[in-house]
């Protein structure tokens, strides 16, 4: 066993490489083990033979809360009279059963170069009741069949002598675990894509400012099928707004700004001189509005901040363009709800047939997945006309 569950803050030298560790026999080698980070969850190593397969999966029902190691083979220095050290490689080999993110060996066993012996490194914090009941049941007739029917486990017996019926619900269970296994990784694989995609926008509204603020943004827009054009990269100056927002026909200018604490009353004033500035660079092109995303009190837990944006209700009752709080559109993008984002963006709701899909929705539709990529392409088209 390595490392220790209990240990909540690991206390480490500066000149120890492990966070644990154990020598090997005749102290020819150590097994190292650092600390996975919280949240870490291996997966089933290539290749596995019955046995140490079935280890790996009773390894996996560990508690979620429980910690993993990375494991590996080191070696030691041997030290002469005169205090020279020469180092030796490590003896064996370790052959995992549960590797991490990278590759990893975190559940191994261990085989020296003769293999005489096969030692198994398992993380702290298991079911000793499985472990040992792997071993009677699985380790043991697999490694040594011999001794087994030699003291006859209970449960060992060779596939020569066994009924047709137990080999069936042996297939069965196998299968099962096969299926249990695919799913699990299919599952983990989506909950991956999930939490990039969900990550990139709670960085991005929760805490973002500046550029990162404004790409946020536009992914909340596009996803609810609003076409966008990012102002600051056509070299208009400052003069102008973030981002132009065009839908059915109409245009709207949308100012992104962040927030280290109350958001000040000055902001609108600002998208206000863009609008009037825009009336007067394009006559032809008025625009019907405009609307300031705020992310205020960015230096605060979001949960600890204020839901408006602004409070003093004197500003509040006097303000006549739409003020949205990142918070807000996090949640709202967070439960697909395109229609609360266009009313508090917009002033409108979409039409039912924008309501029902978005860029996230269409993923697995071929023909959305068409329409999705003109619109797109539409709306840089038309970024370089312009």
């Amino acid at each position: 066993m390595l490392g220790t569950a209990s240990r909540a803050e690991l206390v480490k030298s500066l000149f120890q490489g492990s966070d644990s560790s154990f020598l090997l026999p005749d102290a020819r080698g150590t097994i190292g083990g650092q600390r996975l980070p919280a949240g870490a969850w291996p997966t089933l190593a290539p290749g596995l033979n019955t046995a140490d397969r079935d280890l790996g999966l009773r390894l996996l029902n560990r508690p979620a809360t429980a910690p993993w190691w990375s494991l590996e083979l080191l070696g030691t220095a041997v030290e002469s009279p005169m205090g020279a050290q020469t180092p030796s490689l490590p003896p064996g080999t370790l052959v995992p059963i549960l590797v991490d993110a990278l590759g990893k060996p975190v559940v191994a066993a261990w085989v020296p170069p003769d293999g005489s012996m096969r030692w198994y490194v398992i993380p702290d914090a298991v079911d000793w009741t499985q472990i040992i009941d792997w071993l009677g049941q699985q380790a043991i007739p697999h490694f040594a069949p011999t001794a087994a029917r030699r003291h006859r486990i209970a449960g060992s017996v060779a596939p020569e002598w066994q009924t047709p019926r137990e080999v069936a619900a042996q297939d069965a269970i196998l299968q099962m675990d096969k299926r249990h296994e695919e799913e699990r990784a299919q599952r983990l694989a989506e909950l991956e894509e999930a939490r990039e995609t969900a990550t990139s926008m709670r960085d991005g509204l929760l805490y973002g400012s500046g550029t990162e603020l404004e790409k946020a943004v536009a992914r909340v827009f596009e996803d609810a099928h609003l076409e966008i054009l990012n102002l600051d990269e056509t070299g208009k100056g400052t003069w102008s707004a973030d981002l132009l927002v065009r839908d059915q026909g109409r245009r709207y200018l949308v100012e992104v700004k962040s927030e280290g604490g109350r958001a000040k009353e000055a902001l609108v004033g600002d998208l206000k001189k863009h609008l009037a500035t825009w009336a007067g660079e394009h006559p032809s092109e008025s625009v019907s509005g405009g609307t300031l995303i705020v992310n205020h009190e960015r230096k605060a837990d979001p949960s600890d901040r204020s839901r408006q944006v602004y409070a003093r209700p004197e500003f509040v009752n006097s303000l006549d363009v739409r003020v949205v709080s990142t918070l807000d559109l996090f949640d709202w993008w967070k439960l697909s709800d395109w229609s609360a984002i266009r009313v508090a963006v917009l002033g409108e709701a979409p039409s039912p047939e924008l309501e029902r899909t978005s860029r996230l929705d269409v993923q697995a539709d071929p023909a959305s997945q068409k329409t999705a990529r003109s619109n797109w392409f539409r709306t840089r088209f038309r970024k370089n006309e312009d």
